[in-house]
């Protein structure tokens, strides 16, 4: 189907983009110009659909149980052969009564659309067009599913939705935990209908997927997730009731009861967010009635004290701070130190430890380059246990490849079966702790806090 042409003004703005590409320059627009992007963003649910082997024949029973007059618009990332022209778009546009396009750089995303990703391109979200990039990436080693819904946990935040369909191999687990990270959500398909089902099964052991359903299956669940309160957009013309105070007491009394924690001065605009969230999950409106079915539920208990801990973490996640360990903060600690004194870092909040690794990696780096050897102790301190007993074992799904260098994966993990274990040698280096700040007294005598 056809689409109306953009304006003179958008391909002036595109083509001035894939110009400052194309001579090196910033990406990021001058604020003026960001702030008319911002505040034309889309106002509907945009679902991110990451598959790969067998992804057809699970995109084919999903688009056919979709209504074309949702209000969705759909970003389907399809592992494709960058050597050969693809069908997707023609294939997929015989399912629905949808638009269907084959993404263009910079092109506007748009309600009751599906965009297909083309072949040998990455793809982002950025203020609501959709951006492709040259991989830089050698092929074996793309994982352009997480680099999308990375991109759509920048851009969305609570209003980004993934799905990952049948594939082999864990490409969009780490993009589903962004996006869960930031209050959106996660569906993936049942392993036991999925052709393969390592993808499905990866997402599923991050422990932040939200409904597990056959594809046909997952058009009502996703309609009645968007159509709650929580979704901007969602009930049009309805506003989101506020959190009531006596019912969100309650609340924190069962997960200190259950969980032993009290939550009652953390930030309020987050836990109304993720509470608000889980409120949508399970197609409750009024705070009273989800209250009701926590105090019968002791499961739900549990999942709600873990969306409250949801923290993104990623190896080496934040450059900038890390560069700044690298080349300040550890060489100053080591030249402190005597030969026999030890290095003592604290990492509270560590969840399932890539942060203390980082830490660990880059301390043994310095230690080898400068012939020094102290005793490493890092103390890793999270109130979260499953996260705890993860990070412990230090065992990662390969798309960790994004994040960390080929020259640490090769001297710092160990690859088996789709996976990567940090070394003896590292984490021998970090204790990892159950641990409330809040409550629990704090370690003493450190070199550094992170």
């Amino acid at each position: 189907m056809p689409r109306n042409k953009k304006t003179q003004a958008d391909k002036d703005k595109k083509d001035q983009a894939a110009a400052a590409l194309e001579a090196g320059q910033s990406s990021q627009a001058d604020p003026a110009d960001t702030a008319i992007e911002q505040d034309d963003r889309p106002g509907f649910p945009i679902v991110g659909i990451g598959a790969s082997a067998g992804g057809l024949e699970a995109a084919e029973g999903f688009f056919k149980a979709m209504p074309s007059d949702s209000g969705f618009a759909f970003v389907l990332v399809q592992h494709l052969d960058p050597t050969h022209q693809s069908i997707l778009a023609e294939l997929v546009q015989r399912w629905t009564g949808m638009v269907v396009d084959v993404v263009e750089d910079g092109m506007r995303v748009e309600p009751n659309s599906i965009y297909v990703i083309p072949p040998n391109r990455d793809m982002a979200l950025s203020e609501g067009r959709l951006r492709l990039i040259e991989p830089t990436a050698s092929r074996g080693l793309r994982l352009p599913i997480d680099f999308f819904f990375r991109s759509m946990a920048a851009d969305l935040q609570e209003r980004a939705i993934c799905i990952i369909l049948s594939g082999t191999g864990t490409d969009g687990s780490l993009g589903l935990k962004e996006i869960r990270g930031v209050g959106g959500m996660a569906m993936a398909q049942d392993p036991e209908t999925a052709k393969y089902d390592g993808m499905p099964r990866s997402a599923i052991a991050t422990g932040l997927v939200d409904y597990i359903l056959p594809p046909h299956e997952m058009p009502e669940r996703l309609i009645a997730y968007a159509d709650g309160y929580y979704i901007p957009g969602g009930r049009q013309g309805s506003q989101a009731q506020p959190i009531e105070t006596d019912a969100l007491a309650k609340i924190f009394l069962l997960l200190q009861h259950q969980k032993k924690h009290d939550f009652a001065q953390y930030k309020r605009n987050t836990i109304d967010r993720r509470i608000m969230r889980r409120m949508a999950v399970n197609h409750f409106e009024r705070l009273w009635d989800y209250l009701h079915y926590l105090q019968n539920n002791p499961r739900e208990v549990e999942i709600l004290f873990r969306e409250l801990l949801i923290g993104v973490t990623s190896f080496f996640r934040d450059p900038q701070a890390f560069d700044m360990l690298e080349k300040r903060a550890i060489p100053q600690i080591l030249d402190s130190l005597k030969p026999s004194e030890a290095v003592r870092v604290w990492v509270p909040g560590c969840s399932t430890g890539e942060e203390a690794y980082s830490i660990a990696m880059m301390i043994r780096e310095q230690m080898s380059l400068r012939k020094q050897e102290h005793l490493v102790q890092i103390f890793a301190t999270d109130i979260d246990e499953q996260a705890i007993k993860r990070a412990r074992v230090g065992l990662y799904p390969n798309n960790i490849a994004a994040d960390v260098s080929p020259e640490r994966l090769q001297r710092f993990f160990i690859k088996s079966d789709g996976t990567y274990q940090i070394s003896k040698q590292i984490r021998e280096m970090a204790v990892f702790a159950v641990q409330s700040v809040t409550k629990d007294p704090p370690f003493s005598r450190m070199d550094l806090i992170s």
